[in-house]
């Protein structure tokens, strides 16, 4: 199955609430902090929503 890599490349502290929660509960907690995850649709739909803090490549 395909990953995705996930990276806080901006700070969420001037953020909306609700997208300040959805980087924490990707557990993504400093800056450059980078973490794998399985791409699924539950996956995309978070990211998308904080597409603006951060990046994401596919492996």
């Amino acid at each position: 199955m395909a990953k995705l890599k996930v990276t806080l490349v901006k700070s969420p502290i001037g953020a909306v609430p609700k997208n300040k929660a959805t980087v924490e509960a990707l557990g993504l907690r400093k800056l450059n902090q980078t973490k794998e995850y399985p791409d699924n649709e539950a996956m995309r739909g978070m990211l998308a929503k904080v597409r603006h803090l951060v990046k994401v490549e596919e492996i």
